[in-house]
C-alpha cells in the first residue's frame, strides 16, 4: 500500500582541481510502503521504481517477504473469484 513521498537531501564531498573540498548536496525522493503482506513499513527510492507502480492499484510486498509466494496467493484468490458461476447472487467485492 502505497503511503507517501517524502524529500530529503544527502551531502557529497567532492575536490576541485586545486585540490579544495567542496560539499553538495542532491535532493531524492523516497516513496513509503505499507507491506500487503505482512503489514510492515518499508521505502525504496522512487528514481529506482516504475512509476506508474507508485500508487494504490498495485501490490507491495517488502525484501522480507517472498514476492513470488506472495503473488501466488494473490492469483489463488483472484481465480476463486472468478471461478463462480454467474447465477451466484453474494456480493463479489465481499468474497
Amino acid at each position: 500500500m502505497f503511503i507517501k513521498l517524502e524529500q530529503r537531501k544527502r551531502s557529497f564531498i567532492r575536490k576541485s582541481k586545486l585540490g579544495i573540498e567542496h560539499t553538495y548536496w542532491r535532493e531524492y525522493t523516497m516513496v513509503m510502503f505499507r507491506c500487503d503482506n505482512c503489514n510492515s513499513l518499508f521505502e525504496r527510492e522512487r528514481g529506482s521504481m516504475n512509476p506508474s507502480r507508485i500508487n494504490n492499484h498495485y501490490f507491495h510486498c517488502c525484501t522480507n517477504c517472498d514476492p513470488k509466494k506472495f503473488a501466488q496467493r494473490k492469483g489463488a484468490e483472484r481465480r476463486t473469484i472468478w471461478d463462480k458461476p454467474v447465477s451466484i447472487t453474494a456480493d463479489i467485492s465481499k468474497l
